[in-house]
């Protein structure tokens, strides 16, 4: 494919079925290639989704292929926060060229950002030859569960730790993860809509999605994902702590590390081996806390605005 070839168009509200599976299918192809998958979470969600607040951009080859893919949420009001993946076949054809231009298109009066999973040579060369800055870390953490010394949780007096009850928490639980994430651009803005539709997902399970309880109020919560398999050269099933929250009322009691303790034992007790986790690279106190237990940095998550 030549760099001329490079084919782009908006797909509005969503993708169809057969789309959504190939784009999904770049997207394997990538991390086979780079380590990393070059979508998060919130991308599948709005993949599978028939309506969402996002736009998406398909490349598509001479012969109808599709070359790669540009996700643009248009949740923020600030800017056009993006994800950008191209098939390795494809790469320096200018697909990736190809899709940021459409991405300068989606509201041209806000800055574009741009995410960078893994930060590969590749992100960082297309983020240079484009005029992009690093604007922002998501450092991965690891631990290999199996083996760390966990201690027995110690929660403040009064507290009680029990399941989420979906359909019966969901108001609390979205008013705590406000209150705890109420300067984090993405996390703190989750609606009641956002969390049922994470609850709908199949990898969802309850009885890894700790609350904890003072006078009868929530006041945090640990929620564990387990992901199948990571591809190829980490077949076996991983434990994330996908979200932990404590409200600011309730911080500096010891709450966090009873709460991360709790969920890690519940990981190893379904067998896992290794866990990971995801945290801001300037939130050095909670990287502290996840230190002290035995995580290590894994990779780098890039922000890259222009």
């Amino acid at each position: 494919m030549t760099r001329k070839s490079a084919s782009v168009r908006a797909r509005t509200p969503g993708l169809s079925s057969d789309e959504h599976a190939r784009v999904l299918q770049v997207d394997r192809q990538a991390l086979e290639a780079d380590g990393v998958s070059a979508l998060d979470d919130q991308v599948r969600l709005d993949l599978a989704a028939s309506e969402a607040p996002a736009r998406h951009l398909v490349c598509e080859s001479a012969g109808g292929h599709i070359t790669g893919y540009a996700h643009a949420d248009l949740r923020p009001t600030d800017a056009v926060v993006a994800h950008l993946v191209v098939a390795p076949a494809s790469r320096l054809h200018g697909v990736g060229t190809a899709l940021l231009a459409e991405l300068d298109r989606v509201r041209p009066e806000l800055p574009l950002r741009v995410w960078a999973h893994g930060d590969t040579p590749g992100a960082q060369a297309m983020a240079a030859r484009h005029g992009f800055r690093r604007v922002r870390e998501l450092r991965q953490l690891r631990l290999v569960v199996r083996d760390a010394p966990l201690s027995t949780p110690s929660y403040p007096e009064q507290t009680t730790v029990r399941p989420f009850v979906p359909g019966v928490d969901d108001e609390a639980w979205v008013a705590v993860n406000a209150a705890a994430f109420r300067h984090h651009p993405e996390q703190g803005r989750l609606s009641v809509d956002d969390l049922r539709q994470r609850l709908a997902q199949p990898w969802f399970d309850a009885a890894g999605f700790f609350v904890a309880e003072r006078a009868g109020d929530m006041v945090g919560y640990h929620w564990t994902k387990t992901h199948p398999s990571e591809g190829p050269g980490r077949p076996k099933p991983v434990g994330e702590v996908y979200v932990l929250g404590v409200h600011p009322d309730a911080q500096g009691l010891g709450l966090g590390r009873a709460l991360t303790l709790t969920g890690l034992l519940h990981l190893r007790q379904r067998g896992l081996d290794e866990v990971m986790l995801y945290v801001e690279s300037d939130n050095l106190p909670a990287i502290a806390v996840y230190e002290r237990l035995g995580f290590t940095t894994a990779s780098v998550d890039v922000m890259y605005a222009r």
